[in-house]
């Protein structure tokens, strides 16, 4: 600015001194008011309004600062003032998108769909499903029904049925088995007593003083407290002294102070 200022002085004579410091004053006054316009500190122009808190002013809705001024944006059609002093100063309405930064274009949407609540996608009528741009009718097989899942086939099975291809094919259920209801994993387990082996349901083998266990996994069943399983079959634990049941009753442990050694609990040194 100072180089400005110098420059003025040289073309413009002046009297005196004065003159040249109050021409300088002039200068520096006129460069600076543009910028409390744009801050919006200066003299409220036309189309502007005060603010609601910390003095100056804003421009209105649809306007924005150019110099000392408030002037229109140019808003395309289906498009609203978005009041920001960045970017273009306006944005699509919904079911809308911006096409090439000057216009806004319909988001095209297929028949047998409707634009989602967000307005900037579109998805399938219930039994319809997306294949690229298009919605195309869900080909419901027999023993089916539509789900709201958006991807996939659209459909799953009904119970006691399971998907084989396009179709839904019968469960085969062993005699003692039951569904399960599961979506994933197995479809069906065996009834209380009876273990899977081999695609069928078998009795569980209960040796004495044992009961059902309903874990998936073992023989199907456990050795009541006090017992152990050797082999197939549950033997009385033979307890030494200074020793206790465990948590599970099935085995034991030394007592606190003692140690085992050579199948006997002795007292710790």
């Amino acid at each position: 600015m100072s180089g400005f200022i110098a420059t003025v002085r040289s073309r413009i004579p002046t009297p005196g001194l004065g003159g040249t410091v109050i021409l300088a004053a002039g200068m520096i006054a006129s460069l600076a008011h543009p910028v409390l316009a744009q801050d919006g500190t200066g003299p409220m122009p036309e189309n502007a309004e005060a603010r609601s808190y910390g003095g100056g002013w804003n421009c209105a809705l649809g306007y924005r600062v150019a110099g000392e001024e408030c002037v229109a944006i140019d808003i395309p059609e289906n498009a609203y003032a978005t009041g920001r002093s960045f970017g273009s100063g306006w944005a699509c309405r919904r079911g809308y998108e911006e096409a090439g930064g000057t216009s806004c274009a319909a988001i095209p949407v297929p028949d047998n769909a409707f634009l989602r609540s967000s307005g900037y996608e579109w998805q399938c009528d219930r039994g319809y499903r997306q294949d690229r741009e298009a919605c195309v009718p869900i080909v419901l097989p027999d023993n089916a029904y539509l789900t709201d899942d958006t991807s996939g086939s659209g459909w799953t099975c009904e119970r006691g049925f399971t998907a084989s291809s396009s179709a839904c094919v019968p469960i085969a259920i062993p005699k003692n088995g039951y569904l399960t209801n599961a979506d994933y994993g197995d479809e069906w387990a065996c009834e209380r007593g009876f273990l899977e082996i081999d695609g069928r349901c078998d009795p569980v083998a209960l040796p004495g003083n044992a009961f059902l266990d309903p874990a998936s996994h073992g023989p199907g069943w456990r050795c009541e407290r006090g017992f152990e399983t050797v082999d197939t079959a549950c033997v009385a634990i033979d307890l030494p002294a200074n020793a206790h049941l465990d948590r599970s009753g099935n085995t034991w442990r030394c007592d606190r102070g003692f140690q085992l050694a050579e199948g006997e609990c002795v007292l710790g040194r």
